[in-house]
C-alpha cells in the first residue's frame, strides 16, 4: 500500500468516526431524520476505506454497495447482517432526505445508530489489518 494510499483510508476512517459522533450530536438534539443521514454517511465513509484498502475502486453510492456486497458479503468477510444493514441505512437516508412526511422515530434511529457503531468498529479492523 502506498503511502498516499494509506494516507486516505485514515483520512476516510477518520471521517467515518467525525461522521458517527455527528449523527451522536443530532441524536441528543433529537434531529432523527437528519442523524439518519450522518449515520449513513458514517457506514460509507468506513466501506469506501475498506474497498480503498483491496484497491477496489467505485465512484458511487451504488457502485459501493455492489462492489462491499461482493468482496464482503458474498465471501463471507463480513455477515450478511452487515450488507443489510449498510443497504437499509442508505434506502432510510434516501427517504429521509428526499421523501415527504417521512419522520423516523427516536427509539429505531437509536438502535441504528449502536448497529452503526459496531459496523463502523468492524470495518475499520478490516481496513486496519496488514
Amino acid at each position: 500500500m502506498t503511502g498516499s494510499n494509506a494516507d486516505l483510508i485514515n483520512y476516510r476512517i477518520d471521517r467515518s468516526l467525525e461522521t458517527l459522533k455527528e449523527a451522536n450530536v443530532l441524536i441528543q438534539h433529537a434531529f432523527w431524520n437528519a442523524s439518519m443521514n450522518r449515520m449513513y454517511y458514517a457506514c460509507y465513509y468506513a466501506v469506501s476505506a475498506l474497498l480503498l484498502k483491496a484497491n477496489i475502486d467505485s465512484n458511487s453510492h451504488k457502485g459501493i454497495r455492489q462492489m462491499f456486497g461482493l468482496h464482503y458479503i458474498q465471501n463471507g468477510l463480513l455477515s450478511k447482517e452487515d450488507g443489510r444493514l449498510f443497504s437499509d441505512l442508505y434506502d432510510r437516508r434516501q427517504t429521509g432526505d428526499y421523501d415527504d412526511f417521512v419522520y423516523y422515530e427516536e427509539e429505531n434511529v437509536k438502535i441504528y445508530f449502536h448497529e452503526a457503531q459496531s459496523f463502523i468498529q468492524r470495518i475499520i479492523v478490516l481496513a486496519r489489518q496488514p
